[in-house]
């Protein structure tokens, strides 16, 4: 999960690379944010976009509902990293339902702000940016997890675009990696594949650790793994697979080469568009075997 361990190793991996100065991050955010250069989708289908409201136990969740113009597709519940609701992720999610996806994309933050919480070219490794977002992070727990992904669960399979005789697929980035888990171990009736990237957390020795769920799961698993936080905690890899292999839960547990906490977003410092796409790959594949 982002952090001040993960910030210097993210600012020292890009003086390695010689890509850019502290001054350049913001200025790589703020244009990714606004072209989202993300790679075509082959065959990509013409996708209806909309903000949406939904009605949680604490309140009314602000969110981006995309899906192709016509029939009935499998849904997916996407949980933004530690910046929230923003292009990026909508980007990705508009992606996500090119690819044939009914794609509901959160904020997490909804019970203190409507997104987006920060603006086009955020830092986590601002102190200010940081100051606004850890706040709003640490109202959240397993509790506000559970009751969230019930939220949209419920609110998903009301819609027209969603076939609730297919299972739903959901991905978290960052801090959303242990809501991930969470939601696929609270709802296994519904939830049939899940993708976690640069997820933090996702083995603690709390009595409530995402891990400890997973004899609860009944879908396919795929946990993408950042090089510096395998480096900072190379035993949470041996754990994961240990426990998907006992509970006999299918899952890819992938540690991506060169690849740093945050490659996958495309408003990252640290965005690796060769890296990226081969877990977008991967996540594609998962949802193709386990949402059929």
């Amino acid at each position: 999960m982002c952090d001040n361990h993960t910030v210097e190793e993210n600012e020292l991996y890009l003086a390695m690379q010689k890509k850019m100065n502290r001054r350049q991050f913001g200025k790589l955010g703020a244009g990714a944010a606004l072209t989202m250069m993300l790679p075509a989708v082959a065959n990509a289908q013409d996708v209806m976009e909309m903000d949406v409201n939904i009605q949680t136990p604490d309140g009314m969740a602000d969110c981006y509902f995309v899906h192709p113009t016509s029939g009935q597709h499998a849904a997916v519940i996407i949980w933004p990293d530690i910046l929230g609701l923003r292009p990026a992720f909508r980007a990705m999610g508009k992606r996500l339902a090119q690819s044939g996806y009914s794609v509901l994309v959160v904020n997490p933050f909804y019970r203190s702000a409507k997104s987006p919480v920060v603006g086009p070219g955020a830092s986590f490794a601002d102190p200010a940016i940081s100051a606004i977002v850890r706040p709003m992070a640490g109202q959240l727990n397993a509790t506000t997890h559970v009751t969230d992904a019930n939220a949209f669960i419920n609110w998903v399979d009301q819609q027209p675009s969603v076939d609730t005789s297919r299972k739903i697929g959901t991905t978290g980035y960052c801090m959303g990696g242990p809501i991930v888990m969470r939601t696929m171990s609270n709802f296994p009736e519904r939830m049939g594949a899940g993708g976690s990237f640069h997820g933090g957390g996702l083995n603690t020795a709390n009595p409530d650790s995402p891990h400890l769920g997973i004899p609860n799961m009944d879908g396919r698993m795929l946990i993408a793994i950042a090089t510096n936080d395998d480096e900072r905690d190379p035993e949470s890899k041996y754990v994961l697979r240990r426990s998907f292999a006992a509970a006999q839960v299918p899952a890819e547990v992938l540690v991506y080469d060169d690849a740093n906490h945050g490659w996958c977003i495309p408003d990252s410092a640290v965005y690796n568009e060769a890296q990226a796409e081969r877990a977008w790959s991967r996540l594609l594949r998962t949802f193709e075997i386990a949402l059929a």
